[in-house]
């Protein structure tokens, strides 16, 4: 063979070689989902107009959070039922907010007692900063939706409605409209309260309720898990996830979980009849949104780590949850005030490779967040509250 022969067939084998390699990277980095369903997360929540993060906001807001003075009884704080040994939920089926003791499952009510569970499951705080997150990456933080029935918009709102709560935060100290003006006035006999608004609201009157609740929101703007190995994979590194996660976000597709746990938070925010039984602790059933029976899509974001689910606490673990939906459309549902043709249509027809599905919900868990519990807080009282 000529030499001039021999050169260009070594050329062209090493251009091949070249293309095959150019393939291979290209397959190894790029995400194996639809267009249109699902997204990783942002690094960074956004803030609204109103109420810009500052230092001394997260920092005002952080000794809030843990401060059981924001309750009736002080024995209750935020984190007694949003606490980051619990993935910033409580791991209870229903809550056990005031009169309660102990933290997580061991948490229960002190005796006697006259308080009633929380009507719902307490969702984590973790990410709800990017609550309302569409595909698009666009979100209005004062728009936010909350809550299992979107009753409330934005942080700021959510933040205060717990302290006006019977059985979350007030118990029987007051009446619940008397409730926002009695936290105030408890703040503003505390000098180091006193420093710390006016550092974070210079204004001549800087402890209200408004800047209670812009306080808190900016401190749980902190709290967020933005790199889960599903989000790894979703940038491009396909290696973050396993091939039975691969496979099972594919079945999570393909069995219609997408329809509305989809987008960066996979949730679509709309509110859904799934039929999901009622927890037997409430002494009514939960009619939801308006008396619909309809509840929002939770975010699955960190789901393993903060069982029970549904927003009954009815479902003890994902595997329960994914033979919930296994049922099928045309089945009965699992709560009799709800028939089958209520439900929703987006429900599933039938659930795919289940164990599949919950290694891909596994893969959605990122521990890397904010775990610090602080050595005191302004008002003197027990850190978190009644937890230990």
């Amino acid at each position: 063979m000529p030499a001039s022969t021999t050169t260009q067939l070594t050329a062209l084998l090493a251009a091949a070689a070249l293309l095959v390699a150019v393939a291979a990277c290209q397959k190894q980095t790029t995400p194996l989902i639809p267009a249109g369903t699902l997204a990783a997360l942002p690094l960074t929540a956004l803030s609204p107009a109103d109420n810009p993060t500052s230092p001394a906001k997260v920092d005002l807001g952080r000794a809030l959070y843990w401060d059981p003075v924001l309750s009736g009884g002080r024995d209750v704080s935020c984190a007694s039922c949003h606490h980051p040994a619990t993935g910033y939920a409580d791991g209870l089926d229903l809550a056990i907010g005031e009169n309660g003791q102990g933290l997580g499952a061991a948490r229960h009510f002190r005796l006697p007692n006259t308080i009633p569970f929380g009507q719902r499951n307490t969702s984590t705080v973790l990410n709800s900063a990017f609550n309302g997150l569409t595909l698009n990456g666009s979100v209005d933080p004062a728009l936010a939706p909350m809550f299992w029935d979107s009753r409330a918009n934005s942080l700021e709102t959510q933040a205060l409605l717990p302290v006006a709560k019977l059985e979350e935060m007030r118990g029987h100290q007051y009446a619940e409209g008397a409730a926002p003006d009695s936290v105030v006035a408890r703040l503003r006999r505390i000098p180091a309260y006193e420093a710390l608004f006016q550092a974070a609201f210079p204004q001549p009157v800087p402890i209200t309720a408004t800047t209670i609740g812009q306080a808190l929101a900016c401190f749980e703007r902190t709290l967020v898990a933005t790199n889960s190995p599903y989000d790894q994979y979703l940038r491009g590194n396909t290696a973050a996830l396993t091939a039975q996660q691969v496979q099972g976000m594919q079945s999570f597709l393909q069995s219609g979980c997408g329809n509305c746990h989809s987008g960066p938070m996979l949730s679509d925010y709309q509110l859904h009849v799934m039929g999901v039984p009622d927890n037997a602790k409430n002494v009514t059933s939960d009619t939801g949104a308006n008396g619909t029976y309809a509840f929002r899509t939770p975010s699955l974001r960190n789901v393993a780590l903060t069982a029970p689910y549904m927003h009954s606490g009815a479902v003890a673990n994902l595997a329960a949850v994914l033979d919930f939906y296994d049922n099928g459309r045309d089945g009965a549902t699992a709560n009799p005030h709800v028939s089958a043709r209520q439900r929703d249509l987006q429900f599933p027809n039938r659930v795919q490779n289940k164990q599949a599905i919950i290694a891909f919900l596994n893969s959605l868990t990122d521990t890397n967040y904010d775990r610090t519990v602080p050595a005191t807080v302004p008002s003197g009282l027990v850190v978190g509250g009644n937890i230990q």
